[in-house]
Formats: C-alpha cells, sequence, structure tokens
C-alpha cells in the first residue's frame, strides 16, 4: 500500500507545500531499488522547484509504465506546481477511482480544493484520507485548518447579519490570524483596537527665581587712585565644536524610518522586487533557504487583491551600523484586518542602505 507521510506544518492550501515535503513509502509496496530510484528522482526534481522538468520526466517514465500509481501521483504534483490545477485534480480523481485505498490522492485533492475556496470539497476528501489512513497525522492537521476557514465564513457571515455583536470580530480576527504568517494567533488583538496615543511631552518646570537679600549699607571709604595697567591680552575662547554625533544619528534615524516605510509601500502596492530589497541578502525567515522564503512570501503576497499596511508610533534605536525598531504595523487586506506590534533589526550594508535583518511580533 502507497502511503504518503508530510512532517508537520502548517498548510496553506498551496500546491508548493506538497512539492516540497512529499515523500512516498516505497519500502510499504515492496519496490526494488531502481523502480524506488525513479520515483525518488522525480521527487527530487520537484523539490528543486523544476516542476517543468519533472512533469517531463514523469510523462517520460509513464510512457513505459501507464498505470504505476507512485508516477501518476508525483504527475499530478508536478501539474498543481504549473498552477495547472484542473489538469491535476484530474490526475488524483481518476488516481482514487483506481487506487480508492491509498490515501495520498485524498490529501493532495483537499489541498487543490481548499486553493480554489472550495473548502467543503477539501473537507470531504480529508475525512476519506483519514478513514483510508486513520493514523494520517497531515490529513488530520489539514483537516482542521479546512474547519477553521469554514469557522471564518460562518463569523462573517454572523457578522453581516449582527453587526452589534461585540465578540464575534474577535472570533473572526483568532481564526484570520491562523494564516497570516506576519501574526502570532497566541496574541491576536481586537480586531478594532485603536493605536495607543503617543505619550504627552512632560513640562519641565521652572523653579522661581530666589530674591537676593539687599547688601548691607556700608561706609563709602575713598579708593586709591587707580594705576594704569597695561591691557592683558584676551583669553582665547573656545568655540563650541557642533554636534556631530547628534546630528548623524538622527541622519540615521530618519534614514531607518524611511527604509521602513519603503517597506510597507513596497508591499502595500504588491512590489516584490521592493519588498524583497528591503531585507537582508542573508534573510530567509524561519524557511530552509532565501529562496523558499521569497517563494512563500510571492505566493501569499500577490494573492490578495488588495493589500495596504500602514506604521505609526515608530522608535528607532541606533548602535553603530545596528539599528532597532519598535512599531505598531497596521496590515489590511482584501482577507484580513488586524493591527499588531512588531519589532525589527535591521542591519547597514556596505551601500550605507538599512536593511531588515529580523522581524518579530512582540
Amino acid at each position: 500500500m502507497l502511503s504518503i507521510h508530510l512532517p508537520v506544518t502548517r498548510t496553506t492550501f498551496r500546491p508548493t507545500v506538497l512539492a516540497s515535503l512529499l515523500t512516498l513509502s516505497l519500502g510499504l509496496l515492496g519496490v526494488g531499488p531502481a523502480q524506488a530510484d525513479e520515483v525518488s528522482d522525480v521527487q527530487a526534481v520537484l523539490a528543486a522547484g523544476k516542476a517543468a522538468e519533472g512533469l517531463k520526466k514523469v510523462d517520460q517514465l509513464l510512457a513505459g509504465k501507464p498505470e504505476d500509481p507512485r508516477l501518476r501521483l508525483q504527475r499530478g504534483i508536478a501539474l498543481s506546481l504549473l498552477n495547472r490545477n484542473a489538469e491535476a485534480i484530474g490526475v488524483f480523481q481518476k488516481l482514487i477511482e483506481s487506487h480508492p485505498d491509498l490515501p495520498g490522492p485524498y490529501n493532495n485533492l483537499a489541498v487543490l480544493y481548499g486553493n480554489q475556496g472550495e473548502y467543503e470539497k477539501a473537507r470531504q476528501a480529508l475525512e476519506l484520507a483519514i478513514r483510508t489512513n486513520p493514523a494520517y497525522t497531515t490529513a488530520f492537521q489539514n483537516l482542521g485548518d479546512v474547519y477553521a476557514r469554514l469557522a471564518g465564513q460562518a463569523y462573517k457571515k454572523a457578522l453581516a447579519l449582527d453587526k452589534s455583536d461585540s465578540v464575534l470580530p474577535l472570533k473572526l480576527a483568532v481564526v484570520q490570524n491562523i494564516f497570516e504568517s506576519s501574526v502570532d494567533p497566541r496574541k491576536a488583538p481586537a480586531p478594532l483596537a485603536t493605536p495607543a496615543p503617543a505619550p504627552a511631552v512632560a513640562q519641565v518646570a521652572v523653579p522661581a527665581p530666589v530674591a537676593k537679600p539687599a547688601p548691607s549699607p556700608v561706609t563709602a571709604t575713598p579708593a586709591p587712585a587707580a594705576v594704569p595697567k597695561p591691557a592683558a591680552a584676551p583669553t582665547p575662547v573656545a568655540k563650541a565644536e557642533p554636534a556631530k554625533a547628534d546630528t548623524g544619528a538622527a541622519t540615521d534615524r530618519q534614514a531607518v524610518e524611511n527604509a521602513m516605510q519603503a517597506w510597507a509601500k513596497a508591499w502595500s502596492s504588491r512590489d516584490m522586487s521592493g519588498y524583497y530589497a528591503a531585507y537582508a541578502p542573508d534573510f530567509k525567515g524561519k524557511f530552509p533557504s532565501r529562496k523558499a522564503w521569497e517563494q512563500e512570501r510571492r505566493e501569499r503576497i500577490t494573492s490578495k487583491k488588495s493589500i495596504k499596511v500602514t506604521l505609526t508610533d515608530i522608535k528607532v534605536k541606533i548602535n553603530g551600523d545596528q539599528a532597532t525598531v519598535k512599531l505598531r504595523q497596521d496590515y489590511n487586506s482584501n482577507a484580513l484586518s488586524v493591527k499588531s506590534s512588531k519589532s525589527f533589526t535591521l542591519t547597514r550594508g556596505r551601500s550605507g542602505k538599512w536593511q531588515i535583518a529580523d522581524e518579530a511580533n512582540r
């Protein structure tokens, strides 16, 4: 029996998750080394992001083994990576018809349905996967995400019917935050929260002048005749040096704030080149490589119809070529609206440009 195992990861119903993480338990099939190598080679090509090459390779192998379920599965994955979702769905459906005891095609089918927003179909496919393999951890996790999506739809409908319910917006925000990588769902703020006002500047009290006692009357004594003295050379007065350090720090702080605003602008306009350029070249977030991070961010950002990111209450501290930034982020898209507090570390490169080296919620 062919089984598919995915490491524990939150699915966002993106086919790329399948390509990079799907592996086959070929030993359970009694497959010989040569056959196992064929499928492993295809998987390696797909995992490297070469979907077109992987599809060509698997089609060549299928020409000699048209009914091989392992190769058919890989073909469906390759098609999904190429965004040929209708064809991929057809491959998985036919694979289910001929091999209804395989749990993997059900899960892959659910991922594609989820991509299209067909969460009810995704739920049904995942329940069939679990029925086929009750120990299928990934299917259970994907099913939880599907339930969260369905819950979000239900909360939206309820809120549209009753806007006076103050609890519904918070419930909706918590569910939506599960699918937004920049927000920690454990710290989901209320969606209607207003940024805290800037602290008032303390007034410095000026002490009242102390009255001096009047001088005691003194009997005037004739002053001796003044003897003219040669004029002393004036003592040179040291000129105050301009506060270069303060001016430089202020300039750096403004440059860092400008860099953060440019980042927010690129994000809002879905300008991926500008967005990537805002980060240090070695930044990769929680992903194994920069390429994987860029691919995930491109899919997440460009999938939104509209995005607006506003930064407020920006506080910058400079320490040499490193800056620490704390701010309030107001993120709004057609799918999610949430406010959060974030912190960033920026570094200054050789060109003098400030770039994000680390970011976190706080």
